[in-house]
């Protein structure tokens, strides 16, 4: 079965990720403190050209990942900017979230950075109980169509060459060559413009984490998986390129990636879940009732 068949989520969570990170939860706030929700945009139905994150073998020989049209059906809420640094603080301030890496920063509107995949977790766990609504990372499909034309395939064209080094070698000059003159300090919201979604900062020098686990696979000789591994120690990272990072990792210089350049900074855009009906019934009664 095509990947392009199956719905969103489904295509790059695999079912033991999604027993070991659920959406994040909706808890009874009845009593808690509501934050207002972070300004999102909704990215509508299409199709999506994507290529499969991961390690592929064809014949014993390292290859592109197999590019599959991925079809989204339905649309979803991407936040506009990434989470920044003074609402993260506000997470560790509740003692819901570990203090950062990046920036102490308690206003204004840098981006969070120097967070880990861990720590995405528990901020969206933390948001979703402070707004009442359902935060979650996206997947790396969702993260790519979100980004439009700032998602960049990571195709290298070399087939027929037995040596890992050599595609590493080569992913790692096309990245350097694209990041030349590159200014890793974080920016503030909106320094790197708006994509053609109306989203801000993608592909810029902060990569975000997604849920989707970095895979190992074979290829048969039409080019189709033949066999995988997904490995969820590390997850796949958009940014100006696709990265592999190490759950528990906070700056990607610091050591942690999968191959080519490490990203600049780590940190966090989250997704908007549309309530169950059980949510939706019980803020139905919850204003009814007042």
């Amino acid at each position: 079965m095509k990947i392009g068949t199956l719905l969103t989520a489904a295509v790059a969570v695999p079912a033991v990720a999604l027993a070991v990170y659920s959406f994040a939860p909706q808890p009874d706030l009845a009593d808690a403190v509501r934050l207002p929700p972070p300004a999102t945009v909704t990215v509508n139905p299409g199709n999506l050209a994507y290529r499969l994150p991961g390690e592929f073998l064809k014949a014993q020989r390292p290859v592109d990942g197999p590019a599959e049209d991925v079809r989204f059906r339905r649309p979803f809420e991407i936040m506009t900017y990434q989470v920044s640094a003074s609402d993260y603080a506000l997470c560790v301030a509740d003692g819901a979230c570990a203090p950062s890496e990046g920036p102490d920063e308690t206003t204004g509107n840098l981006p969070a950075t120097g967070v880990s995949f861990r720590d995405a977790l528990a901020y969206a766990e933390w948001l979703s109980a402070r707004t009442g609504e359902a935060w979650r990372l996206p997947t790396d499909e969702e993260w790519a169509f979100a980004a439009a034309e700032r998602y960049a395939d990571d195709k290298l064209g070399i087939e027929d060459d037995a040596n890992p080094a050599t595609r590493w070698l080569a992913r790692y000059r096309s990245e350097a060559e694209a990041a030349s003159g590159r200014d890793p300090q974080p920016k503030p919201h909106g320094h790197f413009g708006a994509n053609s979604n109306g989203i801000y900062d993608l592909s810029g020098n902060v990569w975000e984490w997604t849920t989707t686990c970095y895979r190992r696979a074979t290829l048969d000789e039409a080019g189709r998986i033949d066999g995988s591994i997904d490995n969820c120690g590390v997850r796949v990272v958009g940014g100006k390129h696709r990265g592999y990072m190490s759950f528990f990792i906070r700056d990607g210089k610091s050591g942690g990636c999968a191959g080519g350049l490490p990203p600049d900074n780590l940190g966090i855009r989250l997704v908007k879940e549309r309530p169950s009906l059980l949510v939706a019934f019980r803020t139905f009664w919850r204003k009814a009732t007042g």
